[in-house]
């Protein structure tokens, strides 16, 4: 029978700032790739597959619904999550637990509010993102894994700001995404152009 897992400390979380500070901003990595085909399940791939349409091909966005679309429908803004791999880690404290955060796509790349504003483009493995304006925000179940410090602690001013939490994201453009693929901030789109779509 296994322990609980500790929790990091306020002050351990504080402390920890430091090394999100120094991200790359604009050319990182892909840690980790996970798909969740249904409620509670993780499953960690070598490869995924990012559809304009479909999100993450085999994870439960299209099936879960959102109770915040009018039609109980999929969000469109929440299509992938992102979540900066370093914070996950120091959080989860072991690799086999990052998964548990939630998110689809863990990277090593500064996803604050100041340098990825909504509306940014990610290039990602062969596929790009767009930052959308949906804040990504804890539930009782990020609670219950990693404490009502983390909690409190990503939802401060400061996570707030270098979105601890992570950040949504649609699908402008479809492609495979591996772990050790680049991910990278793309120049903005002119008033007079649209983003690529695929």
């Amino acid at each position: 029978m296994t322990s609980a897992p500790a929790y990091r400390t306020l002050e351990e979380l504080e402390g920890f700032l430091d090394q999100m500070r120094l991200a790359p901003s604009d050319q990182g990595r892909v840690a980790l790739v996970v798909r969740r085909p249904s409620q509670g399940v993780r499953e960690v791939l070598l490869e995924g597959a990012l559809d304009i349409d479909r999100g993450l091909a085999g994870d439960d966005w299209e099936s879960r619904g959102s109770r915040h679309t009018p039609d109980g429908s999929p969000h469109p803004e929440k299509q992938v999550t992102v979540m900066n791999h370093r914070f996950a880690a120091f959080l989860a404290g072991s690799p086999e637990r990052v998964p548990l955060a939630g998110d689809q796509l863990y990277v090593d790349l500064d996803l604050s509010l100041g340098n990825l504003p909504a509306g940014s483009l990610l290039a990602v493995g062969g596929a790009v993102i767009e930052v959308t304006a949906a804040p990504h925000t804890g539930c009782a179940k990020f609670i219950q894994r990693f404490g009502e410090a983390a909690m409190r602690f990503t939802g401060s001013r400061a996570g707030r700001e270098l979105r601890l939490r992570g950040l949504n994201a649609r699908v402008v453009t479809g492609g495979v995404v591996r772990p050790g693929d680049l991910v990278s901030k793309l120049p903005p789109v002119s008033a007079c152009s649209t983003p690529p779509t695929g």
